[in-house]
């Protein structure tokens, strides 16, 4: 049946008439930006193994750094909003 089959995709295989070839690859080939990065990129199979291998990876190369910078970009962009929308701070401090 072909609802449940996906196409593939036609490759592209474009020879350039003056290039010499000197081991690099064609110049003209399409891939994306991170493929060398990636592990799960290219693989065949079913989802959850797809899934699986880009949660291992996601869980292999956490980076402290990147988190912490995201925490402090959210929690500036949140008291802006707050600070626009004339939010009233002061219930977060004590009184005494």
């Amino acid at each position: 049946m072909g609802i449940f089959k996906t196409r593939k995709n036609k490759k592209y295989s474009y020879t350039p008439r003056y290039w010499e070839n000197n081991g690099e690859g064609s110049p003209y080939q399409i891939t994306h930006k991170f493929d060398q990065y990636r592990s799960t990129v290219g693989k065949t199979g079913n989802i959850k193994d797809r899934f699986v291998t880009a949660w291992d990876e996601l869980k292999g190369q956490s980076d402290r750094r990147v988190n912490r910078r995201i925490l402090v970009i959210f929690a500036v962009l949140v008291l802006i909003f707050l600070f626009l929308i004339d939010f009233d701070l002061s219930i977060f401090t004590s009184r005494r």
